[in-house]
């Protein structure tokens, strides 16, 4: 049987190829492509920032969980910001890095799936970071973007050509990149989190007025943890637990599933409606009771029951928005790049790696060719929620891989969709799109989407460029505010997704989102886009 990668950089997705041409198995591609990610799109994703993945297990129809998230630092407390007037905390502040979890994940995702060597795993990225990589158009706009935005954050300039971002084709080199991936290729993750590595980090923090410690990077662990999944339609959903959000697209699917979705319009008034408000209603409980679970108790058994979602599913106005929508209270019991890899015996890892906000905070640490993540910004600063800063502690997290299976425990397939808060939306979306309505996976990446944004307090209703201008104005009617017809590099806001769908015959099929510069290759033969 064959393998494929689908990722949303070209160079990416050929070097997690190349891996399994090797006799890599979805593991060893898997980290081979994050890697590679790093180097030729760090406008979302880096070394500096977080991983998760979900891996399926082909002999056994087990799937794993990785959170490979770092915590807050050991100083770094709610009192603290308040005193040094920086409550709410500065996007980009120093005080928003936390522990990069990356690096050990990717480590640990290789010890217990992976087959070769990291050092021969991080060869593809370690050439591309040495010679060069065209950039992609979308990529280099985000680029551009992110230098701006960013301007004046710690040795920025290595992530530059002359202080500029590099123009679409344009062949960029990272040394200092090279630099990082040769050091831990060669001595593991200790030369990330307690070697020279660890102290350029501790330094530029310290220089840009955060609190990271050594002993912060070197207490740093991964975590293996229980996937949680819920069934739609016959078909088992699996995303990771919190501290990340992937129990929103969960509870949003458990709302769908009771509605008859298959006979509407998949652009239409009713079935955005309904998709935007269990979506709303989803957000109401996650964003209030997901949160680091060693700290707070998150009761993911009761939010994801069928019951629950009876109750919740009765507050769906079909023909109105609802105005505010609360979390609810359940009965208490004892956001970036995404790709995926479906390898020739059947295994499968769904992989998300971010640095948060584009670039991060956008602090280099001197040499090192990589930015660190702002993933600290996903903290609240009130003491009382349960997702609350607190030293030692992991924040909410947006992002999320996700991984189907069928009633027999057989592979349908990763998929997942990048984007911060976009992220369960576009899972719903991508969902609802393969199985209520039979899509293939090219077809459900390409439709256009929903986003309600913001999250918290009042929702407007962001449509893609493709959704009918008569759905806007029947929603607009509705009560949903709306900002209709987004479309160009904004599209961005929608996500980018990767699927790859394996058939019960054991063929595949892949999408790659139009909204990035990816592609989808097997180990046969090759399907850009």
């Amino acid at each position: 049987m064959a393998g494929m990668v689908a990722s949303s950089q070209s160079a990416a997705t050929h070097a997690g190829v190349g891996i399994l041409r090797a006799g890599g198995n979805a593991a060893d591609a898997a980290v081979a492509v994050a890697a590679a990610l790093n180097v030729t799109e760090p406008v979302s994703t880096g070394i500096g920032g977080d991983c998760f993945a979900l891996y399926y297990d082909a002999k056994t129809r087990a799937v794993t969980a990785l959170n490979g998230s770092g915590r807050a630092p050991g100083r770094l407390t709610i009192e603290l910001l308040r005193d040094q007037g920086l409550t709410p905390l500065p996007l980009y502040h120093a005080h928003a890095v936390t522990v990069p979890g990356a690096c050990a994940g990717w480590f640990d995702l290789i010890a217990r799936h992976g087959t070769l060597a990291m050092p021969r795993i991080l060869a593809p990225a370690i050439e591309l970071a040495e010679t060069g990589f065209a950039v992609g158009p979308v990529t280099a706009h985000f680029w551009e973007v992110g230098l701006t935005r960013q301007a004046g954050a710690a040795n920025l300039d290595e992530l530059s050509i002359g202080g500029r971002a590099p123009r679409a084709g344009e062949r960029f080199r990272n040394p200092g990149l090279a630099r990082t991936l040769r050091a831990i290729a060669d001595g593991g993750p200790d030369a990330f989190y307690r070697g020279e590595i660890a102290a350029a980090i501790v330094r530029v923090i310290e220089q840009s007025g955060g609190v990271l410690a050594l002993d912060d990077l070197a207490a740093h662990t991964s975590t293996w943890d229980e996937p949680i999944s819920t069934t739609y339609r016959g078909i088992r959903v699996w995303e990771c637990p919190p501290n990340g959000q992937g129990l929103t697209a969960l509870i949003a699917l458990n709302l769908l599933e009771g509605f008859a979705l298959d006979g509407q319009d998949p652009l239409g008034v009713d079935r955005t409606h309904l998709i935007a408000e269990s979506l709303r209603l989803a957000f109401a409980d996650t964003r209030w009771y997901v949160a680091d679970p060693t700290v707070s108790k998150v009761p993911v058994a009761e939010l994801l029951s069928k019951d629950y979602a009876a109750r919740r599913r009765a507050l769906i106005d079909p023909a109105r928005a609802a105005a505010d929508p609360r979390h609810g209270a359940p009965t208490l019991g004892s956001d970036t790049v995404y790709f995926c890899v479906v390898d020739g015996h059947g295994n499968a890892c769904s992989f998300i790696n971010s640095n948060y906000m584009g670039l991060g905070t956008g602090i280099v640490p001197k040499g090192w060719g990589f930015t660190l993540q702002n993933r600290g910004q996903g903290f609240s600063l009130d003491p009382r929620h349960p997702n609350a800063l607190a030293p030692h502690k992991r924040p909410y997290h947006t992002i999320i891989p996700g991984m189907l299976t069928r009633d027999d425990g057989a592979l349908y397939g990763p998929f997942g969709v990048m984007g911060g808060f976009m992220q369960p939306q576009g899972h719903v979306q991508v969902v609802v799109g393969l199985i209520d309505d039979g899509l293939a996976p090219q077809a459900a990446l390409d439709r256009p989407r929903l986003c309600i944004e913001p999250v918290d307090g009042a929702v407007s209703l962001a449509l893609e460029h493709g959704i009918p201008a008569a759905t806007a104005r029947a929603l607009a009617a509705r009560g949903h505010v709306v900002l209709p017809d987004v479309s160009g590099f904004d599209r961005a806001l929608f996500g980018r997704g990767q699927i790859i769908r394996q058939r019960r015959d054991g063929g595949l099929t892949a999408g790659t989102d139009p909204r990035a510069d990816g592609s989808a290759e097997t180990t046969e033969t090759a399907e850009t886009r």
